[in-house]
């Protein structure tokens, strides 16, 4: 079993589990302690696991920090904004074009603007999503299935992973809870985290999509750093200092304007 691997299983040990322990995985994957411990240390320094005597327990999410309103309540936030977003981003698809939806509202927006009829074939875990690009009859949709999310009525799990492996979609959009110029586009969730990372893995070009105030905080946990991002999309509200760090670290950043009419047709 590869390192890749064997630190995915150990991350799915502990979101089942809450803990792990080294003897136990020793066993489990027939690799040292030693092993076992540079994977820890790893996933501690992810975010994920906090190590103690003998093994390591999940960080869980602060629920007083990253308390996310409903999908439905979040597509209200910065909805002009995040209009405009949308329009942008989908101004890079072409006809004949599949293309990977991240649940959230600013990807919702991606999709509310897709070009019409042109025959696109939507792969997405986002119940919303996957209705508001139905209204185009020329679409193939697949929703991918998984453990629903009632907050963002998305669709996680394993099964979305697996099933992500066997896409090679031309654009892959993803929300972000947050930006860290340390470890880049970040998720408050880890159930969230591991499926877009097998999103980013499924596209050709990832973009990531994102309202001014995402630039301002950072998710519990990375899930694409800036060398994996093609794009970034957001508006002139965003922190031109931190764009610009973004920008150096190899990311097309794409402003749009939110005072100009340069989106409206």
């Amino acid at each position: 079993m590869i390192v890749s691997q064997r630190r995915k299983l150990i991350k799915e040990l502990l979101i089942k589990n809450k803990s792990v322990k080294v003897s136990d995985l020793v066993e489990l994957l027939h690799v040292s302690e030693e092993t076992i411990r540079r994977d820890l240390n790893q996933l501690e320094r992810e975010g994920v696991a906090e190590k103690n005597y003998g093994g390591a327990v999940l960080i869980e999410e602060d629920e007083s920090q990253f308390l996310i309103p409903p999908v439905d309540k979040r597509k209200l936030q910065y909805s002009l904004e995040k209009e405009l977003i949308g329009k942008a981003a989908a101004q890079l698809i072409k006809e004949g074009q599949t293309i990977i939806f991240d649940a959230g509202s600013t990807t919702w927006y991606v999709g509310k603007n897709l070009p019409d009829n042109s025959n696109l074939t939507i792969i997405t875990n986002a119940m919303n999503v996957a209705e508001e690009c139905s209204k185009d009859e020329t679409a193939s949709i697949y929703l991918l299935g998984g453990k629903l999310r009632k907050n963002s009525m998305s669709l996680v799990g394993p099964q979305v992973e697996t099933e992500l492996q066997n896409y090679n979609a031309d654009y892959v959009f993803l929300g972000t809870a947050g930006i860290s110029l340390r470890h880049g586009f970040t998720s408050s969730d880890l159930y969230d985290a591991e499926m877009k990372r097998a999103m980013v893995s499924a596209g050709q070009k990832i973009i990531v999509v994102a309202d001014h105030s995402k630039l301002q905080r950072s998710g519990l946990t990375p899930f694409c750093p800036f060398n994996q991002a093609d794009i970034f999309i957001t508006s002139d509200l965003a922190d031109k200092e931190i764009l610009k760090e973004i920008e150096k670290r190899g990311v097309e950043v794409i402003v749009v304007p939110i005072s100009g009419d340069t989106f409206s047709s």
